[in-house]
């Protein structure tokens, strides 16, 4: 698979050619409830989900919004097609008849998506149970795209995430992402060499990522380039000749130190010849000492300015500590525990209906009821509003469209309805969820990458180092607004069949 991306930040969303936008990109039972609805004649109900996830990744304190961009490519360009529909219509049930009957597929062909979307802008800090997007349209294609919707937001949210906390700890140090070769398959890895991007890595070694998104692609050798020559120093020779103005060697094919030494003399070598050595780079053995010993090396060998670049299943925590040894190091390469997400295998997001209207009627709210507190939905048509203080974010509301907050502004924590908190008055505040899509076309340009890039660095700046941190961050204020708590509450009640009178206060 292909993905081709605009790197000219143009006015128009781009055709990306090769990008998968099968409508078979999906559950089989999403396919099924489709075609329940149209059986049923309900097909056309209009119907409110809203995509969110239940806990923060990492046991982190905040996520970093992505993928909103390919999932604005997916709805744009789906459609079934004869080959589609003809598959569909192949499918048996345990009876050996068909599965779906000819006017299903027949109506599937026709159908054109005419879905309202709105959505949080990549590259923005979240939260969990705040909804990063809310779809409203026919049921049945609001069923369709949930899983696709929800495979994209994921994974780009989870290593977006990531690599924010990679950065995080490289304290401002150039991260490039090495993950390609150990990623989820060629989609997970072009799709995790973008989020990496976003997140806040400098560039990639992914050629084809850098070149369809427009990345900065960086590379050197290898140590099968080493190992190809009869000598180090012969193989460090042959590659500075081969490009001068990309030399950053591989050290430690066989003794670092002395592999440092011998850099340092090709080093010398490419200046007297008018050149600059980039640097070494260490992918292997204990990391902050031998970084220490290298640094004092090229200083020695009259090579201040040259980069020590580390690399070897590093992450925000390996990274942390090599900063807390005062590790010399200039650029960190990190490659499998970033395009993986190392430490959480996937985001937990949720795809949850909970608001239908039948034609010429009001919206009626929808509520799921568990056993688990974090599995009960919130109803309405929601929305998201941040509250700022003096440029720094104090907290996010969740509210009902339908019953918008009042002058008290009021916001009950979910977990624990004695937390009450308002922020209205004199904090300024945004909503964070923006019209994307509406009627099925897209009314949002999505920006270049390095501008969403920019705007993970800002909003991180607006986040309290307290949230940030790696270990027991402290938890940033999400809440429900009142109103909207009451009428959760009320259904959680009806949903059990208590009566509000004998129930007192549930949460």
């Amino acid at each position: 698979m292909r993905y081709r991306h605009r790197i000219d930040g143009g006015n128009a969303m781009p055709r990306h050619s090769g990008f998968i936008t099968s409508p078979l990109l999906t559950d089989l039972y999403q396919i099924t409830m489709a075609y329940g609805y149209w059986k049923a004649g309900l097909a056309e109900t209009r119907a409110c989900f809203h995509l969110s996830f239940r806990s923060n990744p990492f046991e982190g304190g905040f996520a970093v919004a992505c993928g909103l961009e390919q999932a604005m490519e997916y709805l744009r360009d789906l459609r079934f097609s004869d080959e589609e529909c003809a598959y569909l219509a192949e499918q048996t049930g345990n009876d050996g008849k068909p599965l779906f009957e000819d006017g299903f597929c027949d109506w599937l062909k026709e159908m054109r998506f005419d879905l309202d979307v709105d959505a949080v802008p990549e590259g923005t800090v979240v939260f969990a149970h705040e909804p990063l997007m809310r779809v409203i349209g026919p049921i049945a294609q609001c069923q369709l795209v949930e899983t696709p919707l929800l495979n994209i937001i994921n994974f780009q949210t989870l290593v977006a995430t990531k690599a924010a906390r990679v950065c995080i700890a490289a304290e401002g140090d150039p991260v490039v992402e090495f993950g390609l070769r150990r990623a989820q398959g060629p989609d997970g890895g072009m799709s995790a060499s973008r989020a990496a991007f976003v997140g806040g890595c400098a560039g990639t070694s992914n050629t084809l990522a850098a070149r369809d998104f427009g990345i900065p692609a960086v590379g050197t050798h290898a140590h099968s380039w080493v190992m190809a020559f009869d000598s180090e120093m012969a193989a460090f020779e042959a590659y500075a000749d081969a490009m001068p103005n990309n030399v950053t060697l591989l050290v430690d094919t066989y003794d670092t130190l002395e592999g440092v030494r011998n850099a340092a003399r090709v080093g010398r070598e490419l200046a007297a010849r008018g050149h600059t050595m980039i640097g070494v780079r260490i992918d292997s053995g204990d990391l902050a000492w031998l970084a220490k010993r290298t640094r004092e090396i090229l200083d020695e060998e009259g090579l201040p300015d040259a980069k020590i670049v580390a690399s070897n299943e590093l992450d925000e925590h390996t990274i942390r500590s090599l900063k807390d040894q005062g590790a010399p190091v200039d650029l960190w390469g990190v490659g499998t525990r970033l395009v993986t997400a190392d430490g959480q295998p996937a985001l937990g997001g949720i795809y949850k209906l909970s608001a239908i209207r039948e034609p010429g009627e009001e919206w009626r709210p929808r509520i799921k009821v568990s056993e688990q507190t974090a599995k009960v939905t919130m109803p309405g048509l929601l929305r998201v509003r941040r509250f700022t203080r003096d440029g720094v974010m104090v907290g996010d509301m969740v509210y009902n469209e339908m019953d918008p907050p009042g002058a008290d502004c009021v916001m009950i924590d979910p977990a624990d309805a004695t937390k009450r908190k308002s922020f209205c008055g004199e904090d300024d505040a945004v909503e964070l969820l923006v019209p994307v899509i509406e009627g099925g076309e897209p009314v949002y340009r999505p920006p270049a990458l390095p501008e969403v890039r920019a705007r993970v660095a800002a909003q991180l700046a607006a986040l309290d180092e307290s949230h940030q941190r790696f270990l027991n961050p402290h938890r940033y204020p999400v809440g429900v607004e009142r109103r909207l708590y009451e009428l959760r509450t009320r259904l959680i009640l009806e949903a059990r069949g208590i009566a509000e009178t004998d129930a007192g206060t549930e949460g």
